[in-house]
């Protein structure tokens, strides 16, 4: 029960005993003052004890938006990898410099909704994900550890960003990945015209399996089965500082991603070719000999940052323009000449191990372009007959 006292003229409080805690074996209360009439104090007092005897009692706090989305990130520390913590650290970044020391209590609707405007104006569709995704997590550990009452995040509408023609023009021409034609001329300047020695090899894996190239660089000889043309993918490498000494081999990031890819015979001899004819002469009383396919002369892993540069330098030896080429265009062009090649979609998915065939599905649409014009050549024939009569 509540008692309540009139501290001074308009000045009622209302005090709700908790009983006694029984680790430091004092009396407990919720106690509040300011109210002008007794009524006032009592309809308040009402309210708090029907949420003590329902459950739903939240404390007042002066946490802030950084002290808990800071304990937050600790404890998601503690059931993911260390790349996942890395990707939801940097998104939530946004949210921290946006509410900072912003008591969480404070935080409503209307302020998450300007949130996700700003950010929707500033970032693409999918980093705004990765951070809206990230940002939510954090109230949701608030309302889990009844720090809210209320999720901020229900009911929040993502604005259609409007995409000008010239975005669209920009969209068509900077495609990611390399047409049939543009890989030979790639692969042609890697191998005959780049020097780094097995920079032809780390190219060629990448556009004939399509594996990540974290996936890539994870590789040892031992995940090669040389006699059946396989390649088994059981690991990543994680290295964000690119720093080639200080770096960790993970578990793949799904278990989806797990699994073996059939290789053609000719990239299985390339790399057997590759390891005694070259990797094998570098191996000094220097050497690492960590057992990994693609190594620096010292037998460290390559680093990712190593492999953009040598992409960069090879492209500026081609006629390919108007190309963002990354180490992961080579897994789009992998896909792109599959679904050419006339693949089944469910293999392609199977293939580049897609959790979602919606992932392989996207990619499906940034099909190539002769493949399009293969398409529509095909359909051409087929209605030549009609067209004769009609046209």
């Amino acid at each position: 029960m509540a008692s309540y006292d009139q501290i001074s003229k308009n000045n009622w409080r209302y005090r709700i005993s908790l009983g006694k805690n029984t680790e430091t074996g004092k009396y407990e209360y919720i106690s509040k003052t300011g109210f002008k009439r007794k009524s006032d104090a009592k309809h308040q007092a009402e309210m708090i004890e029907r949420q003590l005897r329902n459950g739903d009692y939240i404390a007042p706090s002066s946490s802030t938006f950084k002290q808990v989305a800071e304990d937050w990130i600790k404890q998601y520390a503690n059931d993911v990898k260390v790349s996942s913590v890395r990707a939801r650290e940097k998104a939530i970044q946004h949210a921290i410099q946006h509410f900072n020391t912003k008591p969480i209590q404070t935080i409503k609707k209307h302020d998450y909704q300007r949130f996700v405007d700003d950010m929707s104006i500033q970032y693409s569709k999918n980093y705004v994900d990765s951070i809206v995704a990230s940002t939510n997590m954090i109230f949701k550990y608030a309302y889990d550890m009844k720090l809210i009452r209320v999720l901020p995040i229900e009911g929040i509408k993502r604005p259609k960003k409007k995409v000008s023609v010239e975005e669209l023009e920009d969209s068509e021409i900077h495609k990611k990945f390399l047409e049939k034609d543009e890989l030979f001329q790639f692969l042609e300047v890697a191998k005959n015209h780049h020097s780094p020695q097995n920079s032809f090899e780390v190219f060629t894996t990448l556009a004939y399996t399509g594996m990540r190239a974290g996936e890539l660089l994870a590789l040892k000889w031992s995940d090669i089965d040389f006699e059946n043309n396989i390649i088994s993918i059981t690991k990543t490498y994680y290295n964000p500082n690119n720093n080639k000494k200080h770096y960790q081999i993970l578990t793949p990031k799904t278990e989806s991603s797990i699994g073996k890819i059939s290789v053609d015979p000719h990239v299985i001899q390339l790399l057997k070719y590759y390891k005694v004819n070259v990797q094998d002469t570098w191996k000094n009383e220097l050497y690492v000999d960590n057992n990994f396919v693609f190594t620096d002369v010292n037998g460290y892993p390559l680093v990712i940052k190593k492999l953009s540069i040598w992409i960069q330098a090879i492209m500026k030896k081609t006629d390919i323009t108007n190309k963002h080429i990354s180490t992961h265009s080579f897994r789009h062009t992998h896909c792109a000449l599959l679904i050419e090649a006339g693949v089944h979609i469910k293999e392609i998915q199977e293939r580049l191990r897609h959790k979602d065939i919606n992932t392989t599905m996207n990619i499906y649409a940034k099909i190539t372009n002769s493949y399009k014009k293969d398409a529509s050549q095909k359909f051409s024939k087929l209605m030549e007959n009609v067209s004769k009569e009609l046209f």
